[in-house]
């Protein structure tokens, strides 16, 4: 029979035995005599035909593609002839190496199974990428009957008729042994049911979107609605907020009780609305159900990713049902025919031991018994294949559509449940907070005994603080006065201070705490305690004191600081303060305190870490038109002094600035411009931690950027400002990159100030390279030396700009875009 016999692969005149000559065309000069299997006859004299000795190999080859080929990504865009892809051969649907002879069309593939030899014209659906460990030679070899051929050009048709009769008996049989290598076959079939087992576990429920329609039961059938009493809740909180409003525009007292009675009525309303509230929601499982939402949504965002945006409509969950209905129906029906299949070859096998069974004494042909195995099998192959391949490609991308719409819809009714939720338990924190102030505030009516006592005490420690320099300067000047007595006295003068100022501190502390009671629950006490000045505290931001006065300092005029305004020097509380005097009217004297106010607001934000001088004190003299500013006092820290004493280091100046930079990006965000930024107002704080200094708070942005303040030889005022247009953050920044050129040669972002500003932040500056990363000496790299000759030719380029520029503005022919 054709199939296996001994074949000798020898040099040109060997004989084999079984069947003739032959030669393998692989390899002329191989001498070696081994047992083949024919796998392919491919024409009168050529065949292909596989080693005994890798039968092995074909098993294991063939389960490797049976696991590995159906998940495997179908091949697309140019193929490879010389690399080997996995081939969906269409007779028994089974897996096989091959590779591509020849592409047909866009859709179509000739290819040859190279470990049988025989060749195919496939779907390029059906062809798939294999791993590198199936990435070796073909098992099948190729052989020639020994000095038999073809003639050139000659037809198969005219040879002799018997032989060709021969030839295709020979290719029916070997083709009819193939399919019946039940072994080889049942393997197969075996590792592909164990791929389909494990994915009816854990993937069919993804495919057809039984998560999706189990999401939409858990929102449906356990869907969080508005507690009733929430509506009536907001309703009379809305009424309590207009209520305070009302109270807190109010100027007239009688008004004012009509307004607060009504507000107390509206206050016993809510608080009974918040009571009723709060029970409500105490019995709602709120923590559980949002637990349920947030895992819901987790196990979706892992499997679908991210959502949709702006899908929401009913019809789209209609859609999905309507698609998985159909989905379902072609499922089970495939389902059904492979679980029919299966039982069937389970059948066959009961009675395949029966008809080996020699203790069973029922008579039975052979036959009768396994003559239908190969329908069988290749029913079940079939319908095993068909399975997998609904479950296992991807679906369409109408489908996928559906699909997508789907979870995003759900995943918004999610969301938006979430939301609602975190409504409810917001209000619920608010109510608990409400009721719990209410009750102790109805218990106990804010007063304002504790500031009033406060302020007698200071007003006696003033008193008692003047007696004591009146009888300080007596005895200073009396002729005979005793030195030990008078250093007595300064002891006291000093400790009177301490004290006045201890006072001051406990008094903005109370003035603070009403401020914030005025500011949640009794808008009224500024109203019925004009007395107090708990208005005038709360619109500087905390900064005003009515308490501190000129003379109670013991305080030495700054000569060398006092060119523009009266500057002194005074030490309060071991800290040496500066105290910087303004001339006001009444209209000049509400704008101080507004712009003071919103400066120090913006301090407060971050305070330490906001890169401003602190605002400590503002006070307005009684007895003559001044308003007095009380800050720290850094002796000789201002750039211009510690750059003509002992100029800061590059690193030092990278610390300084990168500390400007904070500062300005703290007033841009409070929508405040400097406007007189310069090296006498930006201090440099143990030659690491720089601040930018306040501005004059009687002048306004415009009259602050009008003074032209030069650097060196470079003029502050940017050249938009010079052309009449208002400033603008981006003329701070001229000015902060006029002072880095003076300072420290940051060359790329000094280019990016003064010819960017435009698009340039103050946060940009903040995070600048040079500020991120260290200075510090790099290891030489050779391989970077193309890079760094660039990175200099650009950098060179850039200076010689910023001379011209510099030049220019010497000039005054800069042009600002």
């Amino acid at each position: 029979m054709w199939g296996r016999g001994h074949f000798s692969k020898t040099s040109v005149a060997e004989s084999v035995s079984f069947s003739g000559i032959v030669q393998m065309e692989e390899d002329k000069h191989y001498n070696k005599v081994e047992d083949v299997v024919g796998s392919h006859v491919e024409d009168a004299v050529t065949f292909w035909a596989q080693s005994i000795s890798r039968n092995k190999d074909i098993m294991k080859i063939g389960c490797s593609l049976s696991e590995v080929c159906p998940h495997a990504n179908s091949v697309f865009g140019n193929l490879d002839p010389k690399k080997i892809y996995g081939g969906l051969f269409s007779e028994d649907k089974c897996w096989y190496r091959c590779k591509v002879l020849k592409i047909i069309s866009d859709e179509k593939c000739l290819v040859r199974y190279i470990d049988y030899g025989n060749t195919e014209i496939l779907n390029r659906s059906d062809i798939v990428e294999i791993p590198l460990d199936l990435q070796f030679s073909s098992v099948a070899k190729k052989y020639r009957l020994w000095g038999l051929q073809i003639p050139s050009g000659q037809e198969v048709t005219q040879f002799d008729q018997q032989e060709k009769a021969t030839t295709m008996d020979l290719t029916k049989h070997l083709e009819s042994t193939l399919k019946t290598r039940v072994g080889t076959r049942m393997e197969n079939l075996a590792a592909k049911v164990e791929i389909l087992k494990e994915i009816r576990r854990v993937n069919i429920n993804v495919r057809f979107g039984n998560d999706l329609s189990d999401a939409m039961q858990v929102l449906e059938e356990e869907s969080f609605t508005i507690p009733a009493s929430l509506t009536e809740l907001e309703r009379i909180w809305a009424e309590y907020s207009l209520a305070q409003e009302n109270i807190q525009t109010c100027q007239n007292v009688d008004e004012g009780s009509i307004l607060i009675a009504k507000r107390n009525e509206v206050q016993q309303k809510l608080n009974m609305a918040i009571e009723v509230f709060i029970l409500e929601v105490d019995e709602l499982p709120l923590n559980k159900r949002l637990k349920t939402l947030q895992d819901l949504s987790t196990s979706l965002e892992a499997v679908y990713g991210p959502a949709k945006e702006g899908t929401k409509s009913e019809e789209i969950l209609k859609k999905f049902y309507d698609w998985k209905c159909d989905k379902r129906e072609e499922f089970t029906s495939v389902r059904s025919e492979t679980e029919v299949s299966l039982q069937r070859l389970v059948a066959w096998f009961q009675n395949t031991v029966k008809a080996f069974d020699l203790s069973v004494e029922e008579t039975r042909t052979s036959k009768d018994t396994i003559n239908n195995v190969d329908e069988i099998l290749e029913k079940t192959e079939s319908s095993v294949c068909k399975e997998l391949e609904i479950s296992l490609i991807e679906h369409g991308d109408a489908d996928k559509e559906i699909i997508l719409n789907t979870y995003s819809q759900i995943l918004q009714k999610i969301h938006s449940e979430e939301r609602l939720i975190a409504t409810v338990q917001s209000k619920y924190k608010d109510s608990i907070e409400f009721k719990k102030q209410i009750i102790e505030c109805l218990n106990k009516s804010p007063n304002v005994d504790h500031l009033l006592s406060i302020k007698k005490t200071l007003k006696n420690l003033k008193a008692r603080l003047r007696w004591k320099l009146v009888e300080k300067n007596n005895l200073e000047e009396s002729d005979d006065h005793d030195g030990s007595e008078i250093e007595k006295i300064k002891q006291e003068i000093t400790q009177l201070r301490n004290s006045v100022f201890h006072e001051i501190y406990r008094e903005q502390e109370e003035y603070e705490k009403l401020n914030c009671l005025v500011q949640k629950w009794f808008p009224e006490l500024p109203l019925l305690y004009p007395e107090i000045g708990l208005l005038k505290y709360m619109n500087s931001g905390g900064l005003l004191t009515m308490s501190l006065e000129r003379d109670l300092l013991d305080a030495e005029p700054m000569k060398e600081l006092s060119s523009k305004r009266p500057l002194v020097c005074s030490e309060v509380n071991g800290q040496i303060i500066l105290l910087k005097g303004y001339s006001v009217d009444v209209d000049t004297e509400a704008r101080v305190i507004q712009r003071a106010a919103a400066y120090h607001r913006a301090w407060r934000e971050a305070k330490e870490e906001s890169g401003l001088l602190p605002l400590i004190f503002l006070f307005l003299c009684k007895s003559d038109p001044m308003a007095y500013l009380m800050v720290p006092y850094y002796a000789r820290a201002n750039l211009s002094a510690v750059q003509a004493s002992v100029p800061l280091t590059s690193e030092e100046a990278l610390k300084v600035m990168k500390g400007v930079a904070q500062g300005l990006h703290t007033l841009h965000k409070a929508d405040i411009i400097h406007g007189s930024l310069h090296q006498n107002n930006v201090f440099a704080l143990n030659r690491e931690q720089g601040i930018v200094g306040d501005f004059d708070f009687t002048k306004s942005v415009s009259q602050r950027t009008s003074v032209n303040m030069m650097v060196g030889d470079l003029s502050l005022i940017s050249p938009e400002l010079k052309m009449g247009k208002p400033a603008s953050p981006s003329s701070d920044l001229y000015a902060y990159g006029c002072l880095l050129l003076w300072g420290d040669n940051v060359k790329s972002l000094l280019y990016s100030l003064i010819y960017c500003r435009s698009s340039m932040t103050a946060e940009q500056v903040l995070n600048a390279e040079c500020f991120l990363v260290p200075k510090g000496k790099s290891t030489p790299n050779p391989e970077k030396d193309t890079e760094y000759t660039q990175y200099k030719e650009k950098e060179e380029l850039k200076m010689e700009n910023l001379d011209q520029y510099k030049e220019k503005t010497r000039n005054g022919e800069a042009s600002f875009d």
